[in-house]
């Protein structure tokens, strides 16, 4: 019995914990969360809320207020002083984003330093069309004559959401 016990203890190695295949896992997943984390930083649009300064300020001097105003069966923008200055009915393919664009663009250029705009949106709008709506106004896609290139440019940026008001 002693020399059985004596090879058991003999051939009995302790066992070491190989941790090479985590290792290599980390060395791997590591940068690739911070370079994704950084990603995704860029694709976040910030939104601006009206603040109660911004009221004072209206009440003061009325000055330029884009609304840009999405319904069932048109988009409406307007200025928020004045009312709707143009209505862009929706076509047989839906909402006529190329037609919103051109008129963001004649009001641009009427408006230069103007950057604020406020979409407001009626009751079961989709995502996609409130995303869409938003792009145009944020940025206009030109192509540049001389070297055949698209361009972006700058529109209204800074976009503030929310509820369309009711129709009479």
């Amino acid at each position: 019995m002693s020399l059985r016990r004596g090879r058991r203890e003999r051939h009995h190695e302790q066992a070491e914990l190989n941790i090479t295949a985590f290792m290599n896992l980390m060395v791997i997943l590591v940068p690739f969360l911070l370079i994704t984390a950084v990603f995704s930083r860029l694709a976040i649009l910030e939104l601006n809320l009206p603040s109660s300064e911004a009221s004072l300020a209206e009440q003061q001097e009325p000055e330029f207020q884009l609304e840009i105003t999405v319904r069932d069966s048109a988009i409406e923008v307007g200025d928020r002083n004045a009312g709707t200055l143009s209505r862009i009915a929706n076509d047989d393919a839906g909402y006529n984003f190329g037609e919103l664009s051109g008129y963001l663009q004649k009001v641009k250029q009427q408006f230069p330093d103007k950057a604020n705009a406020t979409v407001l949106l009626e009751q079961d709008i989709p995502y996609e069309v409130l995303v869409q709506v938003m792009d145009t106004v944020r940025v206009v896609e030109r192509v540049d004559d001389s070297r055949g290139l698209a361009a972006r440019y700058e529109l209204f940026p800074e976009i503030s959401i929310g509820d369309a008001p009711a129709l009479n």
